[in-house]
């Protein structure tokens, strides 16, 4: 019993022995062995080394994150591109606003000018137009030699501002008769006129420019012997005169 259980105590240590041994073979580090030598052992040849050294990761990161930096670059250029594009749209559509506003402006100002001096003519012609009746007494006054003294004076100084504003008086005995200008109250005929004549003067006209502001009362004397019409000339052989003759006879 003693022998045996030696025994078993001797082979229990051995086989705990042998665990503990495996236990210590699988906790060591695994070794690699590569072969470097540049001469085969076997064959006796040299071995070609490769030219291209294996990748690195650190330039692999290198190149891969400067690949990345020209993605970025390149979308940047791209938003660049289409920013410079919108505003150079932004711009033509405001200078276009811009043009359109300066036309309207102008446009508005010429409009401004041509009403303000319009106003102004139209102002002036109507202080003439009220003056008519005064001018009138002037006309009459002068005709019966009643202008003398400060009267005058003050009619001529009316006068002055009249020829300012460039308000011609028009109608004198002898002038032709223009139905534009001229309102006949009166017709007669007298031998001594070729044409419709101004024989009277009852009220002188008044314009300014073109404009007639008052057309002149007159007398119109229109020929007495009219001349005759000249002969109407016509070519030998017309068949209209010649069957006008022919109707005559």
């Amino acid at each position: 019993m003693t022998a045996s259980s030696g025994a078993g105590s001797d082979t229990s240590g051995l086989y705990g022995d042998r665990g503990r041994s495996g236990e210590t073979d699988e906790e060591q580090p695994r070794v690699v062995i590569r072969d470097k030598r540049r001469i085969d052992p076997e064959t006796g040849a040299v071995r070609e080394v490769p030219s291209v050294p294996p990748a690195d990761p650190a330039s692999s990161s290198a190149e891969a994150s400067a690949g990345a930096d020209q993605d970025v670059t390149a979308g940047e250029g791209d938003s660049d591109v289409a920013q410079a594009t919108d505003l150079a749209k932004a711009l033509a559509e405001r200078t276009e606003d811009l043009q359109r506003v300066s036309a309207e402006y102008a446009n508005y100002r010429r409009r401004v000018d041509r009403d303000r001096v319009l106003i102004g003519q139209l102002a002036q012609e109507r202080l003439v137009l009220d003056l008519l009746p005064v001018l009138d007494d002037i006309d009459r006054a002068r005709e019966h030699g009643d202008l003398t003294g400060a009267f005058k004076s003050t009619a001529d100084q009316l006068g002055t501002v009249l020829d300012r504003a460039d308000v011609q008086v028009f109608g004198e005995i002898g002038d032709p008769f223009d139905p534009g200008m001229h309102e006949a109250v009166l017709h007669t005929e007298s031998p001594e006129v070729s044409e419709p004549t101004c024989t009277h003067i009852m009220r002188r006209g008044y314009r300014r420019g073109d404009r007639v502001l008052r057309a002149a009362m007159v007398g119109v004397a229109d020929p007495a012997n009219p001349a005759p019409a000249p002969p109407i000339e016509h070519l030998a052989g017309d068949p209209t005169v010649d069957e006008a003759s022919e109707s005559k006879e």
